[in-house]
């Protein structure tokens, strides 16, 4: 399971302005308050410069690019747009499952499975990335990258093994069947195509994300 990463609050108004480390805390400074102006950022450093300036000038920004400096940026790039990305949603986990992947360049979705009664977000990605890398195959693009923002689904992509502690069930019996397609796939087919991995915190959201955050 991903560790969630930490984040820091904003509250510039609110019972009592400042810079806090749980929605928790940040909640009791801005609920009911009558026109609160907060932000989440995802590093203490991004908070701080944040909270020294203007609600105004940060509330429709990314925050997640605010701690970047300009070399930073240059080294990090931009994503290759003649590409997929693929990305999945879990309502729970276990939960009902998702994936799909989009072109990079217009967000055209391109496949969608799913929903499925049960699974979890590192199958889905997993899969996701499978099916991503089977289609681009199929057309005969090799050198085409798939975008994924899941360190686990490029691990097992790379063993050729979902490591997952789901256990089968009649409930989630297709779901299986897709994994083990997909791991004989893996087994049985050469991987051309570059697996890049998003970089969501200077990027913002892959863009098959489903927006259910």
């Amino acid at each position: 399971m991903t560790k969630k990463k930490n984040k820091y609050y904003v509250v510039w108004k609110g019972r009592k302005p400042g810079i806090y480390t749980t929605w928790e805390e940040c909640k009791n400074q801005i609920f009911q308050f009558d026109s609160a102006e907060y932000k989440s950022f995802p590093t203490k450093e991004a908070a701080e410069k944040a909270y020294k300036g203007a609600y105004i000038d940060f509330k429709n920004i990314d925050a997640r690019k605010i701690a970047f400096t300009d070399k930073q940026r240059k080294l990090i790039g931009r994503p290759r747009k003649n590409s997929i990305a693929v990305d999945a949603a879990c309502s729970g986990n276990p939960g009902i499952l998702e994936y799909r992947g989009v072109y990079t360049k217009t967000n055209q979705e391109i496949f969608r499975m799913g929903p499925f009664p049960e699974g979890t977000v590192n199958i889905g990605e997993f899969l996701a990335l499978i099916h991503g890398l089977a289609l681009l195959k199929q057309k005969g693009l090799k050198d085409m990258p798939v975008y994924t923002d899941s360190n686990t689904a490029i691990a097992w992509v790379k063993k050729k093994k979902a490591n997952t502690k789901l256990k089968e069930s009649e409930k989630n019996k297709e779901l299986f069947e897709l994994l083990r397609r997909g791991e004989k796939w893996l087994l049985e087919n050469e991987i051309k195509n570059p697996i890049i991995k998003w970089q969501t915190e200077y990027w913002g959201e892959i863009p098959a994300d489903f927006g259910r955050k």
